[in-house]
Formats: C-alpha cells, structure tokens, sequence
C-alpha cells in the first residue's frame, strides 16, 4: 500500500492528521497486524476506518472540536503496537498506548487527546480484571485511577472506549459493564451502520 492509497484511505481532515500520517513511524503502525480475534480487519489502518466511522456515527453529534479529538486519539492510539513489548511479565512502559502517547506529544500539546490516547485501553483492562479475573478489589482500584485522571474529559474518554470497542468482532461485555457503573457520562449510541 502506498503513502497514497493510506491517505485516500484515511481521509485526513486536518493538516496535523495528513503531517502524522506521513511519518515513517506511523506509516509502519499503520501497516502492521494480521487478522485476529478482536480484529478481524488486520492491520491498524483498517481499525482506525472503522473508528473513524463509529465517530461520525455518535448519537448525540459530537463537537466539531471533540470530533477532531478524537480522529487524533483514533489514528494514533493502535498505531504503535508494532514496537510493544512482548516480554512476559508485561512491561508497561512499553505498552503501545504509552509509545503511542510518547510519539503524540511531538505533535500535540492537548492534554485530553494525550490522556485519552494513552489511558484507552485501561476501561477494558478494568473489566477483565472484574469480570474474568475476578479480582474485583483491584478492579476497582484500577478503575478508580482511570476515574481520578479522566475526570475532567471522562465523556469523551466513554465516548472514544464505545466508537473502539463497536469494531471487528470485540466483545461488547466491556461496554455494558462500563455504562452500569454510576458515571458522570451520557450514554451514546452508533447511529446507522
């Protein structure tokens, strides 16, 4: 796939999206993956689409500053999977979100894109401990620092864990247990599609 066919894919709004794109890092990240459980449209760049999509989707609308916002966190919050360490242990310093937070912050100094890109995955890694772990205490934990350090921009936090878990095949349990819990959000719904 060429630089090109990435940019006709993707379709970016902004020259910041167009100048992130274009950067060999991300170009990599765009390209890697296969198929796989979760994802099975492969590689990042066929996720961010169908992110991208589930954003123009949100019911009530989103801002057109939220929605920048967020086609920022979608392009960049996957794209740096290709470099994650996969040691075992897990070493969180090298999780895809913390490199992807790493690479963004050389472009942007929005605090809530830059929160949201690197805490993305931590609503899922909450419900798992809960629910398949069954390791509720620290769930909560966890689940009660995801709520300290997003407080201020939790909506759109939500709103970015529904548009990123309404793709490929994922498991919608992380979303249901999500939306019980009592949260200063508005549930929204993915109109159409």
């Amino acid at each position: 796939m060429t630089e090109q066919d990435i940019l006709n894919l993707l379709q970016p709004e902004t020259e910041l999206e167009r100048r992130l794109i274009l950067e060999p890092a991300m170009l990599e990240g765009l390209m890697w993956g296969e198929p796989r459980y979760g994802h099975p449209e492969g590689k990042v760049v066929y996720h961010i689409v169908d992110v991208f999509e589930n954003i123009r989707r949100v019911s009530p609308p989103l801002s057109n500053k939220a929605v920048e916002q967020m086609r920022l966190v979608a392009l960049l919050h996957d794209s740096f999977k290709y470099i994650e360490s996969k040691e075992f242990p897990r070493d969180w310093t090298r999780h895809h979100s913390i490199l992807a937070r790493q690479f963004a912050e050389k472009f942007i100094n929005d605090t809530v894109v830059l929160d949201i890109i690197e805490l993305h995955d931590e609503a899922y890694y909450c419900w798992r401990l809960a629910v398949l772990d069954d390791e509720t205490e620290q769930a909560e934990a966890r689940f009660q620092s995801l709520l300290q350090r997003c407080y201020y921009c939790f909506q759109l936090y939500y709103t970015f864990f529904r548009c990123d878990t309404a793709t490929g095949d994922k498991t919608q349990a992380p979303v249901k247990w999500f939306e019980k819990k009592e949260l200063p959000i508005r549930k929204v719904i993915l109109v159409g599609g």
